[in-house]
């Protein structure tokens, strides 16, 4: 009951403090939502995400899975999705991943989990198509690092080729895809690709990853 008091109390402080810098504030707020931004990221809880870009409600729409996955028979995600899109006309679409990523780590392992091994497999086909570039880093770490980064280009890959995208594209250059690597040791966000708006944008980043990425 503690931690949750301490929920509460921190709300008041939160709602006081933006209160007193805007009176307005949150009555402008309720009225529409007009985000900049789709942040598909992990479900872990030590990415803060409005703490680490420093955005006010209203400024960013939010996706959470396991891994920052994009997975084109998941509803949940195309309904978000598609919202952010067509609806609310987001500029920028990014998928951030996180170093030390538990999802990531357990895709690593060959040893069951149960029902979210279903949710790994994307992760796993990745660490084999990669397996020759993972093996050529000489510790267990730097290869999870590398994981961590493929697993968000493949998400960037997986939006582009979604049909909610495509169809927005054909109306113009937007939105812009990106994708971003969070780092639990420094803070700081690690950009990987950025700027995609186009299916040529698509080839060109797999053209230049295509050592690596190979999809």
């Amino acid at each position: 009951m503690e931690d949750l008091k301490r929920i509460l109390d921190n709300n008041r402080v939160f709602a006081s403090e933006i209160t007193k810098n805007d009176p307005g504030f949150f009555e402008r707020n309720a009225g529409k939502q007009e985000p900049h931004f789709l942040f598909i990221g992990c479900a872990d809880s030590r990415v803060p995400l409005e703490m680490l870009t420093g955005v006010l409600p209203g400024e960013m729409f939010v996706h959470r899975n396991i891994a920052n996955q994009v997975i084109p028979a998941d509803l949940n995600l195309l309904s978000v999705l598609q919202y952010a899109v067509e609806v609310l006309d987001v500029k920028h679409v990014i998928v951030c991943g996180h170093m030390q990523c538990g999802g990531v780590g357990a895709a690593m392992q060959d040893q069951p989990y149960g029902l979210v091994d279903h949710w790994l497999s994307g992760i796993r086909e990745t660490r084999r198509r990669h397996q020759d570039e993972l093996e050529s880093f000489r510790s267990n770490d730097e290869r999870f690092e590398r994981l961590v980064e493929l697993n968000v280009l493949r998400q960037v890959h997986n939006l582009s080729r979604t049909p909610i995208v495509q169809e927005a594209w054909k109306r113009g250059p937007r939105p812009l895809l990106h994708g971003m690597v969070y780092g639990l040791r420094d803070g700081l966000l690690n950009v990987l690709v950025t700027g995609v708006d186009s299916p040529d944008a698509v080839r060109r980043l797999l053209e230049r990853e295509q050592k690596r990425v190979g999809y």
